[in-house]
């Protein structure tokens, strides 16, 4: 027997529905979600309405498609949020790249066992497919150099994790936000914070503090960009640590001409010169795909990405009906029935 979806089931639901913007966060928690409180409104009156003349369970099948190419992410939540509706899912796989208005999922079932839900399911769709898109798009600029996600600063925290983990389907190796990377069955990896070593003092005291105190498969990666020169800091902590130090972090603001090549070229030589050819450089701060050909060039070892992918337009998603009680149907300017698509999965 399928679950009854929604507490929302007519406008008089909407109107008891309170919420006190002063005592909770803003986010809707997965009951929210799963009652219908982040739906438009419309969905619940056309469900009352459907549901007085006697249509609410008429059998429908729905069709969803993007306007813009990318890469899918977000069927999994789509597929749990239905779970127990007892409709019938096709789809693209999560990670799987899809054209400009293809077809990437069809839904089956009585209409008031869904419907309700298309704002729900679209928006499940369009921003992750939106990071996905922006993360593969850095990975394939950075061929063999890896790419971690540092974009959780940028977004709501309440969606940090929905980020952080299309970014890691999108193609980066790895993310910051813990419970983004746990999500995407990884363990969270990251350096350190300005704050850390602005308490401390000095960098190399500072890195000193971390060797000794963090485990030994966390890497030894050091910011050098805090408190002076970043190629005089490199060589200072590279004489300090040894071979223990596994890599330096650029992440030069904009006020002091940011992360260049030739910034980097530099900290690459003078590490070199005092023995430490090996030791790693990682660049953060602002990065984007059109920067990354010449950071790449110039010796960049790995890449801290945040802003660019965090801020990526979700792609718009739509849902069409296309056919009623078996029966072919759309509104005007789309093709009746169902669109032949043969990499659409149970």
């Amino acid at each position: 027997m399928a679950r009854k979806h929604a507490e929302f089931s007519s406008l008089d639901d909407v109107s008891r529905y309170t919420a006190d913007g002063r005592n909770r966060l803003h986010s809707a928690s997965h009951e929210e979600i799963r009652a219908g409180a982040t739906t438009d409104v419309y969905f619940v009156r056309t469900l009352e309405i459907l549901r007085s003349l006697g249509l609410a369970a008429t059998p429908v099948v729905a069709e969803i498609f993007g306007s813009r190419s990318g890469v899918l992410v977000g069927v999994d939540e789509v597929h749990y949020l239905l779970r127990d509706s007892g409709v019938r899912i096709e789809s693209l796989r999560e990670g799987d790249a899809f054209a400009d208005r293809e077809i990437i999922m069809r839904i089956e079932g009585p209409y008031a066992a869904f419907g309700m839900f298309e704002t729900v399911i679209l928006g499940m769709l369009a921003h992750p497919s939106g990071w996905a898109t922006a993360a593969r798009e850095v990975v394939d600029v950075a061929g063999d150099v890896p790419v971690y996600s540092f974009g959780a600063r940028h977004v709501h925290p309440a969606v940090a994790p929905v980020m952080e983990r299309a970014a890691i389907i999108g193609g980066m190796r790895g993310a910051a936000c813990v419970l983004g990377a746990k999500l995407a069955g990884q363990e969270p990896v990251g350096t350190m914070p300005h704050a850390f070593i602005l308490l401390v003092g000095d960098t190399v005291r500072a890195a000193t503090a971390y060797h000794e105190l963090m485990p030994s498969g966390v890497p030894r990666l050091v910011l050098v960009d805090t408190f002076t020169d970043e190629a005089v800091e490199a060589v200072r902590l590279a004489e300090a640590m040894g071979r223990n130090l596994s890599a330096v972090r650029l992440d030069t603001p904009r006020e002091r001409g940011s992360v260049t090549p030739e910034l980097v070229r530099e900290v690459r030589a003078r590490l070199a010169l005092v023995g430490y050819p090996d030791v790693q450089i990682f660049v953060s701060g602002g990065i984007t795909p059109d920067r990354m050909p010449a950071l790449i060039d110039a010796g960049v070892s790995a890449f801290g990405v945040g802003s660019y992918v965090s801020g990526a337009p979700p792609i718009d998603m739509t849902m069409d009906l296309r056919e009623i009680n078996g029966r072919p149907i759309a509104k005007r300017g789309r093709i009746p029935g169902r669109t032949l698509n043969e990499r659409l999965r149970p």
